[in-house]
């Protein structure tokens, strides 16, 4: 159990729930988006455990464009990972780095992920939580699978088949044993040209009987992922929030990063709080990321776009974080 755990901090995609009985959940976020973006799915397996031992294992479907999620849930011994890999398996449906397989009521099929893009891991920085994935007592921890890839396959949605050939796709999770009091995450891979990306959450931070504003964010362009983190000195210059729109700025000492996303109607999901789907949040993915990136040293601009498809939320107490 012990080397499980162990190995799990240097290898995020894996699950980290070993020995864990109450209060924890964890849960895999994978996001697909048909070649013609006229079709966006967020498919989210997990396991949630309450304060009192009571589990359950679950997968949420959010359709994108119609607005609609459901919740599926399944008994906790139908949640079956394995240890030193990432390979789930829950009731007749299995997840992992490289390919979806599902047998739900309105969702049918399987799908291959190809040329991903997981954000970097070394021993001292396991991934995108860095050194904090040694810290025992985080609120919620994260992780990034990949950033931008690409998909193969077709899948059943309500009798209809749609195919997701040549699509793209991005996985990240979560785990611990609540989401952020308040919290802004956004992303996007579908911008002009294939292989740009952009992962942006900005959250409050329980610390020690303290708190404070966090940041983790990446934009993938030419193969390379400039970081935006806490623990790499970067300054949260601005962030605001209204009902049509997130303004964001930070930089550090080698780039600054400047975004506008426009919000769209969003869907509520479930979401953990003391290790239970009790919360809801509000997720749209008909959102648009307006972004512009450049390189401190020489002035250049090394992208200024738009991201579409973008997942964005604005959750809990959001004002918090505003700057």
């Amino acid at each position: 159990m012990l080397l499980n755990q162990i190995h799990a901090i240097w290898n995020p995609e894996c699950y980290h729930g070993w020995g864990k009985s109450k209060r924890f959940f964890e849960g895999w976020y994978y996001k697909i988006i048909s070649s013609d973006q006229k079709q966006a799915l967020a498919i989210i397996p997990g396991i949630a455990m309450d304060e009192n031992g009571e589990k359950q294992a679950f997968i949420q479907v959010l359709d994108g464009r119609n607005l609609k999620a459901s919740y599926h849930k399944f008994n906790a011994q139908e949640f079956i990972p394995k240890p030193k890999t990432h390979d789930l398996q829950i009731g007749k449906n299995r997840f992992t780095n490289n390919s979806i397989e599902l047998d739900l009521p309105d969702l049918k099929g399987s799908l291959r992920f190809r040329d991903r893009n997981p954000w970097p891991s070394s021993w001292n920085s396991p991934g995108i939580m860095g050194p904090f994935s040694f810290v025992p007592f985080m609120e919620c921890y994260h992780g990034i699978l990949s950033m931008d890839h690409r998909i193969e396959g077709s899948l059943i949605h309500q009798d209809k088949v749609i195919s997701f050939e040549q699509g793209r796709g991005y996985m990240e999770k979560d785990w611990g044993h609540s989401f952020p009091e308040g919290y802004v995450w956004m992303q996007s891979n579908h911008f002009s040209k294939a292989g740009i990306s952009v992962k942006v959450s900005i959250a409050k931070i329980p610390w020690i009987g303290s708190s404070f504003i966090g940041y983790i964010a990446g934009v993938l362009i030419h193969g390379e992922l400039i970081q935006f983190t806490t623990y790499n000195k970067t300054q949260l210059k601005q962030c605001s929030v209204s009902k049509k729109e997130v303004i964001i700025e930070m930089g550090n000492k080698s780039h600054k990063l400047w975004i506008r996303a426009e919000r769209e109607k969003a869907t509520p999901l479930a979401a953990p709080i003391a290790g239970f789907m009790d919360a809801r949040i509000e997720e749209s993915m008909n959102a648009k990321i307006h972004l512009k990136l450049m390189k401190i040293k020489t002035g250049e601009i090394l992208l200024e776009d738009i991201g579409t498809s973008a997942g964005i939320e604005v959750a809990g107490n959001y004002a918090v974080l505003l700057k």
